[in-house]
């Protein structure tokens, strides 16, 4: 069959598998805009306050906790549980046929797990921590399970594109639910509710749009027999253990692959720290109004879409790592432009973030890919697991450092500043990185551009 003769929707999407696995991006992101990113974070701590003793402590188990620190302690220990326990799913999922199972049952538990924050009211702070916990954790295993489909549905040369139109149809999917449950928020008077029921609704959206758009992908996607069988006398869960523990040993043997998995660790971390503290500086330092940042957020949303579908196609011309190179270049001169006296108003921040926006997908995007290219077949879930926790086990880097500086000097924008240390630490490392000798240190086909 000649170009001509494919469908449009085929040329542009792919296969229906490749289409199916898109719609995860779709379904999840929900979950990460409308419940971590806006909603459940001022709402969690509200009600925590509304438990605290006179002191302003709640006593989860009889530990004292700050009500303000309530939230932020159960994101950390979402990530400490993603850490001991992600690993052990990806290892049984390699060991396995029951990929999309093990992708869709964590799919729903942490769907159902979101659509209950709608009873979160009052005091009922623990009832919030728990449901938020299951959900979180649940989030990132289905994750591992959804990326490590990645190699076994697009060919080598085309899964820049397969994940970037992924990842942009992630962000246009979050941004549609969030600027719905923004306007619902606002408008929560004029439909008959109270802006607590409204943040109690958007929250539960989100687990009903990640429910019922995960039927895509898990109608689509195919599970192929693993590539490695059980050894005689183990059981999945003691060979997961055991795996885990061969991988990280084994790592070293793939130098390559650890080089660019430390170069992706220390420059994420800067993106995920502008992503969570950008709000932070535009109402501290340039004193934007709240009423100013909702629609902040959205345009980042829509946005992203385009630039990771941008950067996508750059990448096919330049390459993954060329072009992740060019994006860094791009965030670091986000951190200086942040630092300089030319950033002065909110609209000039509103057109900074339009450019963080045009570069933060594409640079996750590739990177998901060009990992992908660098792990020993049979092993995929096994060693997306590891790429996930370490994006997460690191993620407070960024953050400490930027409150560091806060510490130190009471300066944003020198806090700003100290984030480009990430970015020209990705700088330095990457290009050490020789993408073709890990392609085949990993036994894979290497693409046409590296």
């Amino acid at each position: 069959m000649s170009v001509d003769n494919i469908p449009l929707a085929r040329r542009l999407f792919g296969s229906r598998e490749q289409t199916g696995w898109y719609f995860y991006d779709w379904a999840n992101s929900a979950f990460s805009t409308t419940v971590v990113a806006v909603f459940l974070g001022p709402y969690l701590t509200g009600v925590a306050r509304a438990a605290a003793d006179a002191t302003g402590f709640v006593h989860p188990l009889g530990i004292p906790i700050r009500a303000d620190a309530f939230y932020p302690f159960v994101v950390s220990l979402s990530v400490v549980l993603q850490v001991l326990i992600l690993p052990v799913i990806g290892a049984v999922a390699d060991y396995t046929h029951l990929k999309k199972r093990i992708m869709g049952v964590f799919a729903y538990i942490g769907a159902i797990a979101t659509v209950g924050l709608y009873f979160l009211n009052g005091d009922n702070y623990l009832l919030g921590g728990l449901l938020f916990l299951v959900a979180n954790l649940s989030f990132g295993a289905s994750i591992v399970c959804y990326n490590a489909f990645l190699p076994d549905i697009a060919a080598p040369d085309d899964r820049d594109r397969v994940s970037s139109i992924g990842w942009a149809l992630g962000y246009l999917g979050g941004g549609i639910l969030l600027a719905l449950n923004l306007v619902f928020f606002l408008f929560s008077d004029r439909f008959g509710v109270s802006q607590i029921d409204a943040v109690r609704i958007s929250l539960a959206s989100a687990g009903l749009w990640w429910a019922i758009f995960a039927l895509i992908p898990l109608a689509a996607l195919i599970n192929r027999q693993p590539r490695r069988q059980l050894p005689p006398g183990e059981r999945y869960l003691t060979v997961g253990f055991k795996q885990l523990f061969r991988t990280l040993r084994k790592m070293p043997q793939y130098p390559q692959t650890l080089l660019f998995l430390v170069a992706y660790l220390l420059y994420n971390d800067g993106i995920q720290t502008v992503i969570s503290l950008s709000s932070q500086f535009g109402s501290e330092e340039l004193k934007m109004s709240a009423s100013e940042l909702p629609p902040l957020f959205l345009m980042v949303q829509f946005v992203a879409f385009g630039g990771a579908l941008l950067f996508g196609m750059i990448a096919r011309r330049l390459g993954a790592k060329r072009t992740i190179l060019i994006s860094l270049l791009i965030w670091t001169g986000v951190t200086i432009f942040a630092y300089s006296p030319l950033l002065a108003t909110g609209q000039q921040f509103f057109m900074l973030a339009a450019v963080i926006a045009l570069v933060l997908g594409g640079s996750q995007a590739l990177s998901r890919s060009l990992f992908s290219q660098m792990i020993p077949q049979g092993q995929e879930t096994e060693y997306f697991s590891l790429y996930e926790i370490s994006e997460r086990g690191t993620s407070w880097l960024g953050p400490l450092l930027f409150g560091l500086a806060i510490q130190l000097t009471g300066s944003y924008r020198l806090a700003v500043l100290s984030v480009g240390i990430f970015f020209v630490a990705g700088l330095i490392l990457l290009p050490l990185v020789n993408v073709r000798k890990a392609i085949l240190e990993a036994g894979n086909e290497v693409p046409e551009k590296v």
